[in-house]
């Protein structure tokens, strides 16, 4: 299973970014997934996640009501869609596969900074 995270970059504060996470390999559709995030100095923590189907979403208190979660079973896609960005929002982003208990992989982060 691999994992390929795209779409950071640097963003003004109040502002919008979408990334994303394209897995191959494996059985897509049956992974629970997530997303995490490092900021510098910081552990890495967990911010969303998402059951196999999408029908069950979980966030952090920090981004609740700001990111959103997403996948597409059909095209191997996980999203976060993240509004009304802060500077404590910057960080490196890393997309997670769940396949068992003690399986996961993960994908190589994308950095998203955001000015102030």
């Amino acid at each position: 299973v691999q994992l390929q995270a795209s779409g950071g970059g640097l963003v003004q504060a109040g502002g919008s970014l979408r990334i994303s996470c394209v897995v191959s390999g494996g059985d897509f559709r049956s992974y629970g997934m997530a997303w995490f995030r490092q900021a510098p100095g910081k552990e890495r923590e967990s911010i969303a996640m998402i059951n196999w189907s999408g029908t069950s979403t979980s966030y952090a208190g920090s981004v609740k009501s700001r990111f959103t979660i997403s996948r597409n079973n059909a095209k191997n896609t996980l999203s976060l869609q993240m509004n009304s960005l802060k500077p404590e929002d910057t960080a490196v982003y890393y997309c997670k596969v769940h396949i068992g208990v003690g399986l996961d992989y993960w994908g190589q982060g994308t950095e998203v900074t955001v000015s102030s």
